[in-house]
């Protein structure tokens, strides 16, 4: 089946910002000729990676209360230019520039106090230093922000507020607030649920390259939500993010290509799309990788392949695939014949809501003997404990 990702993007990390924005701030903020030289002198030299020499220029400033400077200590302390990599003083020189009312370091104090950098971890803090930039209409303070209502870090948890800030940062372009509000419309969390809004927003992220957003409208058109159905579309979009290493997308892709929808039917490259995922771990990218195998299809029939393909989804407790092994074990097919270790596998897939499962554990069952399955279910249950890893004999 097609499976849709509708993950909330977690806060965004400390941007790298020395640059033209803090020329900006210095022209504002440094009135006297000789400050304003020594400050442009500074950025001159982080422009050629001089940071020694940025350094010498700005340290004095900063202690002085520029502010362009205080943020520029704290950037070089934080990412380890031209002096060791230090958080601590990194938190200390942008709270210098955050309590004097600079954006840009409201925000990455906020950041290294939302991860515990160079101070304790304090999400209510960090939730009252992205307000403040918020609400000078810093878009990643705003997505931060939203992030904290929608998890309930630092802040009583509020989809509606989530959705408000969700919604400013949008506005503003910013690509992981709008994919995120189409989530919360896709989902009717924190807004009343609009598959059309939902679709409008993923739509402007996609565009913007955002494989969350490209993977969830290739969903909407997958399902006819919001738009027209559409399979070709949803091709078009799960192709975009899976060049970008999608996991889920890669996974989709390999089922729409296996039934022929909005492509034609191609089980090599559904082979090719589900391979990338299950070596990476996805265990229903695993289980159809494992019936390819078993049925030939798109590759040469492959009854071991098949079984190991199972077992990696199996021990993720993928019912589907439990019930497969267990029906190789019962066969002698990639493995040899087990009757044990079938039932077990057929018992797990049973407990696990495979109907075929079940039916198989009481078919196999009528001819074993009474100590086999009392073998078997006590493999069964060694297994459930070990979360499906190693089980057996």
């Amino acid at each position: 089946m097609v499976v849709a990702l509708f993950q909330i993007i977690e806060e965004l990390k400390v941007k790298k910002l020395i640059g033209m924005s803090l020329m900006a701030a210095a022209l504002m903020m440094s009135s006297a000729p000789v400050v304003f030289a020594d400050f442009q002198a500074g950025m001159a030299a982080s422009k050629l990676g001089d940071y020694v020499t940025a350094l010498r220029e700005w340290k004095p400033l900063a202690e002085q209360g520029h502010v362009g400077a205080e943020f520029n200590l704290g950037v070089m302390h934080h990412n380890g230019q031209g002096v060791a990599r230090n958080f601590e003083k990194a938190v200390k020189w942008y709270r210098k520039a955050a309590e004097q009312g600079h954006v840009q370091a409201q925000y990455n104090l906020g950041v290294m106090l939302g991860k515990g950098r160079g101070v304790a971890q304090n999400y209510e803090e960090a939730a009252k230093w992205y307000r403040k930039a918020a609400k000078q209409k810093f878009a990643a303070a705003q997505y931060n922000l939203a992030v904290k209502y929608d998890k309930g870090q630092g802040v009583a948890q509020d989809y509606k507020e989530a959705a408000k800030w969700y919604r400013k940062a949008a506005e503003q372009e910013f690509a992981d607030a709008q994919s995120n509000l189409g989530i919360m419309y896709d989902t009717g969390v924190g807004v009343v649920q609009n598959y059309k809004k939902a679709v409008k927003w993923y739509r402007k992220a996609a565009e913007q390259g955002h494989d969350q957003a490209q993977l969830n409208l290739g969903m909407s058109y997958s399902f006819g939500k919001g738009v027209a159905q559409s399979y070709k579309e949803a091709v078009n979009w799960f192709r975009k993010a899976a060049a970008q290493g999608n996991q889920q997308s890669q996974y989709n892709l390999g089922v729409m290509y296996e039934k022929g929808r909005g492509v034609a039917q191609d089980y090599t490259e559904a082979m090719k799309w589900y391979r990338v995922p299950a070596k990476l771990g996805m265990a229903f990218a695993q289980n159809n990788l494992a019936q390819l195998y078993n049925f030939g299809r798109g590759v040469a029939q492959d009854y071991k392949e098949a079984a190991k393909w199972y077992r990696k989804a199996a021990e993720q407790g993928v019912a589907d695939a439990q019930q497969n092994l267990g029906y190789k074990y019962d066969m002698g097919q990639g493995v040899l014949h087990d009757e044990v270790m079938a039932y077990m596998w057929y018992n797990l897939a049973g407990a696990n809501g495979s109907k075929m499962g079940a039916e198989n554990r009481a078919i196999i069952e009528s001819s074993m003997t009474s100590r086999q399955v009392a073998e078997a279910q006590r493999l069964a249950m060694e297994c459930m404990k070990k979360n499906y890893k190693e089980c057996g004999r």
